[in-house]
C-alpha cells in the first residue's frame, strides 16, 4: 500500500486529535516549506529520516526510442533523497 498525503493528514487527526482541517494546514504547510526550500537549492535533512537535495543533470546525448532518432537532452535540476543510517537500518531489520 502506497502512503498517501491523505494517509498522513488521518493518521494527524487520530493520533494529535486534532481536527481535519488543521491536520491538512501542518501537512500542506511542512510541504510548501520543503518545496521552497528545495527551489532555492537548499538540502532538506530530516534528522533520522533522510536528506533531500538538489543536483544539476548535465546535457547529455538521448535516443527517441519510437524513432531512433539521436537527440540532446538539455540539462536540468532532479531532486534527490539519501536516506539516514537510522531508517536504513530499521528498514533492513531482521524479524
Amino acid at each position: 500500500m502506497t502512503l498517501t498525503k491523505n494517509h498522513i493528514i488521518s493518521a494527524l487527526h487520530n493520533q494529535l486529535e486534532l481536527p481535519k482541517t488543521r491536520s491538512t494546514e501542518l501537512v500542506e504547510s511542512l510541504l510548501e516549506i520543503i518545496k521552497k526550500s528545495l527551489e532555492n537549492s537548499e538540502d532538506v535533512l530530516i534528522s533520522g529520516f533522510g536528506k533531500f537535495s538538489v543536483k544539476t543533470k548535465n546535457e547529455r546525448r538521448g535516443r527517441n526510442p519510437q524513432t531512433g532518432q539521436d537527440l540532446v537532452l538539455g540539462s536540468r535540476r532532479v531532486v534527490t533523497f539519501r536516506c539516514s543510517p537510522v531508517l536504513r537500518e530499521r528498514i533492513n531489520k531482521e524479524e
